[in-house]
């Protein structure tokens, strides 16, 4: 209220310690905050619960799992064009991969479709979001299967899955902290990171999305 923020009572969403990385995304279809998570009191399994805000309260369905193995590095996004949300981790049961996957809510539910690896190396600091001009979604992270360096991958939802173009370097160096964002009015992906091989500088970079690839300009410190 103008510059001002107040706040509802807090709720527990998990009766558990979960993991430092999880993340969350609005569902504007369904009008739902989804979050998701690691839950140390399931084995560390990917989990994620859907939220149904009130006044100043905020209500949860049951929790889904839709990793059965410890994971990490969670982020969240809503394809509005698909109706689907589309989460990013690292699946530790799997060698580390980047792994994606594609929920839809239903109600107070959200129920998943089959994991994709999307970055067959040990990956992390993801970062997703989406790209409403050309329906796709970006995920952002750090390659260590590539010198650490800063790499993106266009994703296209179909049903309960999505698949990958071609990874694309965004910085020849460990990229760190990654955080991604779609410009609408510009049609550009914007991500900022710690540029590790240049003193640890906040960086950007503006992307360009074509088909199943994306683009970049020249990287600036900020």
């Amino acid at each position: 209220s103008g510059t001002s923020i107040s706040f509802g009572s807090a709720a527990v969403f998990e009766n558990a310690a979960i993991g430092s990385t999880l993340s969350a995304t609005y569902d504007s279809t369904n009008q739902k905050v989804v979050i998701a998570y690691r839950d140390a009191g399931n084995s560390n399994y990917g989990t994620a619960i859907v939220g149904t805000v009130s006044g100043t309260s905020i209500s949860f369905g049951a929790a889904a799992v839709f990793e059965s193995a410890a994971c990490d590095y969670f982020s969240a996004t809503f394809d509005s064009s698909a109706n689907k949300v589309v989460i990013a981790y690292r699946d530790e049961g799997n060698a580390d991969y980047g792994t994606a996957v594609v929920g839809t809510v239903s109600g107070t539910s959200i129920s998943f479709g089959t994991p994709v690896v999307f970055a067959d190396s040990f990956s992390f600091h993801f970062s997703s979001t989406y790209d409403s001009t050309n329906q796709k979604v970006v995920i952002v992270y750090r390659d260590l299967g590539n010198s650490s360096y800063g790499t993106a991958v266009v994703g296209t939802v179909s049903g309960t899955s999505i698949s990958f173009g071609t990874p694309v370097v965004f910085e020849t160096a460990s990229s760190d902290y990654n955080s991604a964002i779609f410009d609408p009015n510009n049609n550009k992906i914007v991500i900022a990171y710690q540029d590790s091989g240049n003193s640890g500088y906040g960086t950007v970079i503006i992307g360009t999305v074509s088909g199943t690839s994306i683009r970049f300009g020249t990287a600036k410190i900020f």
